[in-house]
């Protein structure tokens, strides 16, 4: 519904069971104002924070979302400014007695005839863009191949119009680490799937330096991606140069051309809507994160499910609390078992870096109304919509299946997207209440502002205002299916995102929990 008067107090509460509301108001709510339900604000209020809809007693219970998202260490009086420092917060779910695939939902009725403009690949998989990507072996090359990848656009890539850009893979990984420790299995994996990321067209051209500890045959071991070629075809190694600099960036560009006019012959074709891989994420949230961007993110992904695709949530540290709310959507008890193995594995590893989940939480979630990891990980989940959870993949691994899956990454904005790009995103949604001009050069980023105030005041970054959702000019379904049709017209390349207009790219980078030597 049309909400008349946009200056009168509000505040949104998503639970019956809630005792806390989230005040809507851009400039938030003076001290003495009245809400419509006559309950008054004991003190100003800022936007996005919480006023407390009743008295809590010191050790009662702070609801939001219909969980316990902390315990008041004080009284908290009705009409109050609900903060951190009013909560304890509470222990995680205990993970040895989790319900398992007890709650899964019922196949929805299938969504037919969705289709978009994609580019086949050999391996079967689809991608959204055109795009030559150059794998790199270690650290040390990536200044010179930067330096090539400039020159390509400029001087090569003009003349294969079909070619959406050239890009380097470059990563901090390859040398001075323990490239045999059990741990550094993840950091390599990922390279190896990210050199076979459906934008990337099945090309394969790998830039080292000769003398790394990871070496081009752990990326490109005589599969399909080199099948055919001589290794002088799809890998050239700095140290071999016999004419310094100038003889690099020559070798260099004659490889890329080579691959650029394989790619340059390539066209869209229609693909059905199954082909879509995409990958959710948030970053800069706050309080509207879980009320209006995520959760239009989850009714879309429910839309991307029925219609065969594969959707991707992910950020282990922001499901964390949520567990006991999503293994009994797992499809099976041995998906349910999965996700409880990657929640126990990252427990074990926070706390070899002495350091626990409450970590996560950062002071622009806190400015944003977010007390604690908790309220930002009940947010968060929200993405994940009502489907049942097919499938977890393991950080670096590819994505096998379809449907709603769990991508096991720590919520990092940056190693999430790498290990996203790693299972096989060719698209990216990205939600953000502070706003953040994150970016990826393999995948169209679309950006999600969770209010108005934030699109409107960066109108050429964000691509979708979900605010529109608290204002009552969107419900969640209207606003799920305007990103659903989004997601094919980007992918299709009929619109293209500002991030990918202003080229705003961000770097990619890797997990590695293993030691660096």
């Amino acid at each position: 519904m049309l909400i008349e008067h946009q200056d009168s107090p509000r505040y949104i509460r998503l639970h019956a069971d809630d005792n806390v509301g989230v005040v809507v108001n851009d400039q938030g709510v003076a001290a003495g104002s009245r809400f419509a339900d006559g309950l008054a604000a004991i003190e100003h209020i800022p936007q996005s924070h919480k006023v407390a809809l009743t008295d809590i007693a010191a050790g009662g219970e702070v609801v939001r979302y219909g969980q316990v998202i902390g315990y008041a260490l004080q009284p908290i009086s009705r009409g109050s400014w609900v903060t951190e420092a009013h909560l304890r917060m509470p222990e995680p779910p205990a993970l040895d007695n989790l319900p398992r695939a007890t709650q899964v939902a019922a196949p929805a009725e299938p969504l037919e005839g969705y289709t978009f403009e994609g580019f086949r690949n050999p391996d079967g998989s689809v991608g959204t863009r055109n795009l030559l990507g150059v794998s790199t072996t270690v650290q040390c090359v990536a200044g010179v191949l930067e330096h090539c990848v400039e020159r390509a656009r400029k001087e090569l890539l003009p003349k294969y119009p079909n070619v959406d850009d050239v890009i380097a893979l470059t990563h901090s990984y390859g040398c001075g680490v323990a490239i045999n420790a059990p741990d550094a299995v993840i950091p390599i994996r990922t390279l190896f799937n990210l050199a076979r990321n459906p934008n990337l067209g099945g090309q394969a051209l790998v830039i080292g330096l000769g003398c790394e500890k990871l070496q081009p045959v752990q990326l490109m071991p005589g599969d399909e991606l080199t099948s055919g070629m001589s290794e002088q075809q799809w890998l050239y190694r700095l140290q071999e140069s016999g004419n310094g600099f100038a003889g690099m960036v020559d070798q260099i560009l004659g490889l890329i051309e080579g691959r650029l006019k394989v790619l340059d012959a390539r066209r869209r074709e229609t693909c059905p809507a199954s082909e879509l891989v995409v990958g959710m994420q948030c970053g800069g949230s706050d309080a509207f994160s879980g009320i209006t961007a995520n959760p239009a993110l989850g009714v879309a992904a429910d839309l991307l499910v029925r219609a065969g695709a594969t959707v991707m949530f992910s950020e282990n540290t922001e499901v964390r609390d949520g567990i006991h709310l999503l293994t009994p959507r797992a499809a099976t008890p041995e998906v349910a078992d999965a996700l409880i193995r990657e929640m126990d594995w990252y427990d074990r590893y926070l706390e070899r870096g002495m350091a626990d989940r409450s970590a996560n939480t950062t002071p622009g979630n806190k400015k944003g109304g977010l007390n604690n990891i908790v309220e930002k990980a009940m947010g968060s989940i929200a993405k994940s919509g009502s489907s049942p959870i097919a499938g977890v993949v393991a950080p670096g691994e590819k994505v096998k299946g379809k449907g709603l899956q769990f991508c096991a990454t720590p919520a990092s904005d940056f190693i999430c997207g790498t290990l996203q790009l790693a299972a096989g995103m060719n698209l990216h949604i990205f939600t953000t209440g502070r706003g953040t001009p994150y970016g990826l050069a393999m995948v169209p980023v679309i950006k999600v502002a969770t209010r108005t105030e934030l699109a409107e005041r960066w109108p050429d970054l964000i691509d979708v205002d979900a605010g529109q959702v608290t204002s009552g000019r969107l419900s969640l379904e209207e606003l799920g299916w305007e990103i659903f049709q989004l997601y094919l017209d980007v992918a299709s390349g009929r619109k293209h995102t500002w991030a990918e207009r202003h080229r705003l790219h961000n770097d990619l980078v890797l997990f590695n929990p293993a030691p660096v030597t």
